[in-house]
């Protein structure tokens, strides 16, 4: 059974920092794509940020210079270091694996978690 699992989520004031982590289990996590997408009440899901099997990564010009994506093969875990939130990334964040740039919102691909909240208040 495939399975991501994230965790770090939370509440925190603009300016600070949380680090999401996602572990994955039942797929070749070496082999895999990895992404953190987010949804806000009333937007569109977005891709934030992405780390490609061979460890591109990609991140949405949003949040360039204050989130890091990297991963752990031997956890199979990969994390999202978020540093001066800001309250615009207020969201749900979703983890997924080889989704390819599809947010499950439009179309399944892939296999996704079930989304951690993030609250950054002003």
């Amino acid at each position: 059974e495939v399975q991501l699992v994230e965790s770090g989520g939370g509440s925190v004031q603009a300016g600070g920092a949380l680090r999401l982590s996602c572990t994955a289990s039942g797929f070749t996590f070496d082999d895999s794509d990895m992404g953190w997408y987010r949804q806000a009440p009333g937007n569109e899901c977005e891709l934030v940020s992405g780390i490609s099997s061979d460890g591109r990564t990609f991140y949405a010009d949003s949040v360039k210079g204050r989130f890091t994506i990297s991963q752990d093969n031997a956890k199979n875990t990969v994390y999202l270091q978020m540093n001066n939130l800001k309250p615009e990334d207020t969201a749900v964040y979703y983890c997924a694996a080889d989704s390819r740039g599809y947010c499950f919102t439009t179309i399944t691909v892939g296999y996704w978690g079930q989304g951690t909240q993030v609250t950054v208040s002003s």
